[in-house]
């Protein structure tokens, strides 16, 4: 397999080839889903396929999603800026501390955990500024959130993502610099059966792209948090295991789509 590494400058030029393989944070009001939109009605294989950063770019609609397909996740409920009781309902529903997040927040931007009354009201203030529409979230604690990657319905790689020092979230984003925790990156073999489950089930619905699941486990509770529709592969981190195996089977499988298009 040939590749060329293209911009959004070169849009015009998506026919001249048979897959576009997009490795930039994607957005719906972004360059990215306008070239991925073209190259699927120029008939390549597109990964990340426009439904799919539709569909994960949006944290509200997969609230609603694995609900509908039962995919284990932290209790939520949908806060609207037109109501008046949302303080008490997120309160009364969920407890204290709770995570609110704006749909499309990406990176652990647009997510907040706030443990007091004083503080929810602070926040959802602010977060309705971004987004008519937040999501409540019950918090639960954990080292680590897992991170499995998915492609065409099979993990390909797993990861042990741990929260930056002294916070809360995997990412910690100062005035100056953004800090992240470690990582411990496994076979797929040694993940729990359950978490596997849960990632998989996870991506059933939104498509057969490639995905990154991030998921709390709990002793034996698992809960899915999102699906990423443009998952990290780092050199000596995802692929820390597999090292270029992983690389092979991300070719296999666009030669595979490639070929069904023909």
């Amino acid at each position: 397999m040939d590749t060329e590494q293209i911009g959004a400058k070169d849009i015009h030029r998506l026919a001249e080839f048979d897959g576009l393989f997009i490795r930039e944070t994607t957005g719906v009001n972004h360059h990215t889903f306008h070239m991925a939109l073209k190259a699927e009605r120029e008939g390549l294989a597109v990964i990340d396929d426009p439904n799919s950063i539709l569909r994960c770019g949006n944290k509200v609609y997969l609230q609603t999603l694995f609900e509908q397909h039962k995919v284990p996740m932290p209790d939520g409920i949908m806060l609207f800026k037109q109501d008046e009781d949302n303080l008490e309902r997120a309160a009364d529903t969920l407890g204290l501390p709770l995570v609110l997040k704006i749909p499309d927040g990406s990176f652990s931007r647009g997510v907040v955990k706030v443990k007091t009354l004083t503080e929810l009201r602070s926040q959802l203030s602010v977060l309705f500024e971004q987004s008519a529409i937040i999501l409540a979230q019950r918090y639960t604690f954990t080292e680590y959130d897992w991170r499995i990657g998915v492609l065409n319905g099979m993990a390909i790689f797993a990861c042990k993502y741990f929260m930056a020092r002294n916070h809360w979230q995997i990412y910690k984003h100062g005035k100056a610099k953004t800090e992240s925790g470690g990582f411990s990156t496994c076979a797929i073999n040694e993940v729990p059966a359950h978490v596997l489950d849960a990632a998989i089930r996870a991506c059933a619905p939104i498509g057969d792209s490639l995905y990154g699941v991030d998921i709390k486990q709990d002793g034996d509770n698992v809960y899915v948090i999102e699906v990423n529709d443009n998952p990290n592969i780092d050199d000596g981190v995802e692929d820390l295991f597999l090292g270029n195996k992983l690389y092979d089977m991300l070719v296999e499988d666009f030669i595979r789509r490639i070929e069904l298009k023909r």
